[in-house]
């Protein structure tokens, strides 16, 4: 079968370590399936498995990609979810599997005309959503959605910062969070795309390190360092930072005097279980909500969208169809 799978690693010059080109078909243990691939969504986690970040020489050859949409052995129209872990081992919850990983990792990933995994990471897909439209959920957009609606403890209506608009998971917070009912404000250091955070459902747009209107209930934080002073002094008292990245670094000043004297709670996040992306899935099928597509490109090209995708060219997913 025809693949994009990552040959070689290369800090430096990730581009180089793609390689394109034909893989063995995979067969399916006992407990999984397998699903024929109709659309497959770009992340930078796939930028960063070419530069050997969580991807050990030792397991090259690997097929990149965690996302996708496709059809079962039974002809159903299915969602990848794609952490694999034990839910039971973690107390329901597989993303706390201390063993979990992702497509990708330790198992190839989607980027491919086939994937395997296991029965029980397969999602209904809803005729009301393309398959394009589902292949960019269950990264992305499921961090969002449990950064939203199980981390935050915020009801809609509250005011919701999102640190760094453009970056996958923001633009993902912003669509769902306008959805929700929250008042959702951004920050980031390009005017281009304050104003496209607006275009799509911003309530206000500011500049990095812009002093507020008004503090905020939650703060959504995948920037890190550069930004981590302001999300603690945008804060109300009381208020909360859900982080689920630190792109700019992860040692900065932790503040403890503000966070214990203003009573602020910092909690962790990372993607999201099964059951939330079934729900995140209903979620866009019943309020209309679709992910933001940048292009579609036939897998043969997938060159080209990792290219955009370091060079940050994109708005939007990139969505690969075999």
């Amino acid at each position: 079968m025809f693949a994009a799978y990552a040959a070689r690693i290369d800090a430096e010059d990730p581009l180089s370590a793609l390689e394109l080109g034909e893989r063995p078909d995979p067969e399916p243990p006992a407990g999984w399936a397998a699903v024929s691939v109709k659309a497959a969504a770009l992340n930078h986690h796939d930028v960063w498995s070419l530069r050997g970040v969580g991807l050990p020489a030792e397991r090259l050859p690997m097929i990149l990609g965690c996302d996708a949409a496709g059809v079962d052995s039974g002809g159903n129209e299915v969602v990848v979810h794609g952490v694999i872990g034990d839910a039971a081992a973690a107390g329901g919850d597989e993303t706390l599997d201390p063993r979990r990983s992702l497509l990708s990792e330790v198992h190839q990933g989607t980027f491919a005309e086939q994937v395997i995994v296991p029965k029980a990471n397969l999602i209904p897909k809803p005729a009301a959503l393309s398959f394009e439209e589902a292949a960019c959920l269950p990264t992305a957009y499921l961090t969002a959605y449990r950064m939203l609606f199980d981390k935050a403890g915020a009801q809609p209506g509250s005011t919701v910062l999102v640190q760094g608009a453009g970056g996958g998971v923001a633009t993902a917070l912003i669509l769902l969070g306008r959805a929700a009912g929250y008042r959702m404000w951004v920050t980031s250091r390009s005017e281009a795309k304050r104003d496209a955070a607006v275009k799509l459902g911003a309530d206000q747009a500011f500049a990095t390190g812009a002093r507020l209107p008004e503090r905020v209930d939650v703060v959504m934080e995948t920037v890190g360092q550069a930004t981590w002073s302001h999300s603690v002094r945008s804060l109300k008292p009381g208020g909360r930072i859900v982080i689920s990245g630190a792109t700019s670094g992860d040692v900065p000043p932790a503040e403890l005097t503000r966070i214990f004297f203003l009573q602020l709670s910092v909690v962790g996040s990372t993607m999201g279980t099964r059951d939330q992306l079934g729900r995140l899935v209903r979620f866009c099928e019943q309020t209309g909500t679709r992910p933001l597509i940048d292009r579609v490109i036939p897998l043969r090209e997938a060159r080209d969208g990792f290219a955009a995708m370091i060079d940050g060219t994109q708005t939007g997913k990139i969505v690969f169809v075999p």
